[in-house]
Order: C-alpha cells, then structure tokens, then sequence
C-alpha cells in the first residue's frame, strides 16, 4: 500500500518506519529541510532504542523515503496519515495550528480514494472539523478515519509492532477495512482491532493518558502521606498492588510524570470538559499534584542544607523524563535544575543520551559528565531523577570516596534505606521513612 506520513516527529518517524517493515511503500514528510537531509542520510534525530537500524533497513530497501515536497508524497498516496504536533497553549487547551495547516496544504492533492488518518492526538471533535473542512476545499465526500497512538518512549517499536490494541475510529465500514488489512501484521496474537466512532477515538487517547497520569499523580499523594505518618509506600503498594483490581503499572512514586503526552493530554482533555461547561476535578487535581510532585526533591535538599545551597555542589543522576530516550520536554529534572541553580549551587550533571537536549537548554550554566561517576566528584549530594539501570548497582564505595559529603536524595527509590545507612550514607527517598 502506499502511504504517505505528515510529519517526523517521534510518533510520525515510528509509524512511517513500522509500516514500511511490513512491506508498504512510504514517504515520510516533513517541512524541516535540514531533518529531512538528515534523515535522507541515515541520522535518526530522537533516541529510541531499535529505531536507526529499522529506518536504514527499509530506506535501503526502497520502501521509506522523506521528502519535503508534500504534494509529491500526498497525490497518489491510500494513505494519508497526519502526525503533526498538537502541543499544550498558554491556557492548556490543544494547539491545532500545525494540524489546520497540514489540511489546508494536503486538499489540493487528495486521490478520489485517498483516506486521510489523524494519527496526531486532538481533541474531540477534531475528526468531524477536519473531515468538514476537507469537504470544503475539495467539494466533494472525504473520508477521514481516527487512528490514536499508544507508544512508549523507549518501546516504540515493539508497541507499535506488537500493540495491545488498535483503535480506529471511522464512518465507512469500507475505509474500516482498509485500516484493519493495514494492521493484521501486528495483529497475529489475537489483540483487537477497536471499531468505533472518531469520536471515541479521540477520547480514547485522552482518557487512557489521563487515567495512567491519575495513577501515578494517586500514588506521589500517598507517599507523601506515608512519610508524614511513618508508613512505607513501598510496602503499601505491594499491599494493594496484589488486588487484581488494582495491579502494579503506574503505581510506583517518584518526583512527577513528563513528557510530551501526559503532561499535556490530561491539560488538554480538562480543556474539552470546561469549554462544554463540565468542571474536571479530577483532571485539575492530577495537574496540580503532579506539578507540587516535580518540587519534592529540591524542598528535600532545602530542608537538609538549611544554611542554603550557595558553594555547595550537587550531583544529578538522570535528567530525560524517563529511561530509554533523550526526551527532555516536562521533564521533573528541569524543575530540580531551575531551583538548584536559583539557590547558587553549582550542577554536577549526567544522563546517558538527554545531556545534548539540556546543554541546548542550559548552556555552560551545568556541569556536565559523559560517566556516572564522573558527576560524583566533590560534591556535597547526589539527586537521583530519572532510574536509568546503570543507577540500579553503583560502588557504594566508590562514591563516598567521590563525594565531599555522602548524602542521596533517591527521586526513584533505587536503593534500600538500611543499606545506605550501613554504606555511611545519609539517604532521603519517596515516601519511606528514614532509617535512623
């Protein structure tokens, strides 16, 4: 089938490369010259572990292509998939802007049979506006079909090559099977391919964000609580986690979600609730949560160094928003940096693969260490942000060594409480009470 991809960015690059591995012709389009030269010669521009050797795979094999020349790529496509970015405005609502302007550029070249697919999330109601609008330009019945995505930074591939399930939202049984002939390569085990509205679609994007956002935002409160009453959180989520009603995803706390998904779809979705006069409280509490969350390390490194923080060097361990890629967007790091620097500390910093996206950000304002260890030297803690598995397993010994004052502010809980003492460290975690 051919099949042409709006926009390479993290969710566009991996959707275009995924169908090109199962034999469909695709040309991923984008209007950055200088991304689509990169692409063209073998640079992937985001980490993802997996994606470099699948992109030049099936580039060498003729089947994807980039281009920025849109109308070349759209005219004689089946396939139309729109992967452009909805960022979060000022006032929480979705920013179409990208998206209005792709449907405005693509009309002109749509095939009589050519199905337009919104792969990029939008609110509710976005489908019909397009699909409205598409009917204006073209005077004549358009079909447009909602297909979310659900990938995980780091897992990209295997969620897309091996989904849990694929929603696709459409008003035609006949553009339906298109969509279903399309995914039964990823399909093989028995997952489901969801028919439903466009409407539920979109808010099935929404929902299943804000609902996982609402675990974790859930389970940050109750830690906070344990800390204050003696309780565990560790021993708590074990507790409840065993209730099969319950489960353990998402439920282990730490210093607040980021990224460009949860972050902003939770905002975006409490701002379709209060335009049709509905007051999301939950949603708002999630928000609010989360946002006191992304403060608990640095207040933890206040109340230690009462007399403040200027002279002293602290050491940050992780500073993407999750393991397994370089995406620093809403990253609960970046809360920590702000404040550190604020106070006059002087910022040890390393991450595996995220250190080039916050040097863009911060310049020479940080310090920052290509090892681990490195970031260790002289300095009066360790901030634990992201659990990459290097963190997991360090030389206790080697880092007291390193460090002019042995003390671990663990955002991750990697470590256990009584064995830090017993390593002669001071050691602050997530809702654990302090080992005496």
């Amino acid at each position: 089938m051919r099949i042409a991809v709006v926009g390479t960015g993290y969710v566009g690059l991996v959707t275009g490369t995924c169908l090109a591995e199962t034999g469909n012709d695709v040309v991923c389009v984008d209007c950055d010259q200088e991304k689509i030269d990169r692409l063209n010669q073998g640079e992937i521009p985001i980490y993802e572990p997996g994606l470099a050797e699948v992109v030049q795979r099936n580039a060498s094999e003729g089947r994807l292509q980039f281009t920025t020349d849109l109308a070349a790529a759209t005219s004689s496509a089946k396939l139309i998939f729109l992967a452009v970015g909805t960022p979060s405005a000022d006032d929480g609502s979705v920013d179409l802007s990208a998206l209005w302007s792709v449907v405005e550029e693509v009309a002109p070249h749509l095939g009589g049979d050519a199905i337009v697919v919104l792969k990029s999330t939008v609110p509710v109601g976005t489908n019909a506006a397009v699909t409205a609008r598409l009917e204006e330009l073209t005077g004549r019945d358009c079909d447009v079909a909602s297909n979310p995505e659900f990938l995980k930074e780091g897992a990209a591939i295997d969620d897309f090559m091996k989904p849990d399930r694929v929603v696709v939202g459409t008003r035609r049984d006949p553009v339906f099977e298109v969509l279903w002939d399309l995914y039964q390569p990823y399909l093989r085990t028995d997952k489901p391919i969801l028919s439903m509205s466009p409407e539920s679609a979109e808010m099935t994007k929404y929902v299943a964000n804000s609902l996982l956002s609402t675990k974790i935002s859930f389970i940050n409160e109750m830690a906070n609580l344990c800390e204050i009453t003696g309780a565990d959180i560790n021993e708590v989520r074990r507790g409840i986690g065993h209730d099969s009603r319950i489960g353990f995803a998402f439920l282990f706390p730490g210093v607040g979600y980021g990224g460009s998904c949860f972050p902003k779809d939770v905002c975006g979705l409490a701002s379709v609730a209060r335009a049709r006069g509905l007051t999301p409280r939950i949603l708002d509490a999630v928000h609010e949560v989360n946002l006191r969350q992304k403060r608990v390390l640095s207040e933890k490194i206040e109340r230690h160094f009462d007399r403040g923080l200027s002279g002293l060097t602290i050491a940050v361990w992780g500073l993407a928003f999750k393991p397994g890629t370089d995406d620093i967007r809403d990253a609960p790091a970046l809360v920590l940096l702000d404040r550190l620097l604020e106070l006059g500390a002087t910022v040890r910093v390393h991450d595996p693969v995220a250190m080039e996206n916050v040097r863009r950000k911060y310049g020479q304002r940080l310090v920052y260490c290509q090892r681990r260890d490195d970031a260790l030297q002289q300095a009066d803690a360790l901030a634990i942000v992201t659990e990459w598995k290097h963190f997991v397993h360090p030389d206790f010994d080697q880092m007291r060594r390193l460090m002019r004052q042995p003390v671990v502010f663990d955002g991750r809980n990697l470590y256990n409480p009584h064995r830090m003492r017993d390593a002669g460290f001071t050691y602050y975690s997530i809702g654990r009470p302090a080992v005496p």
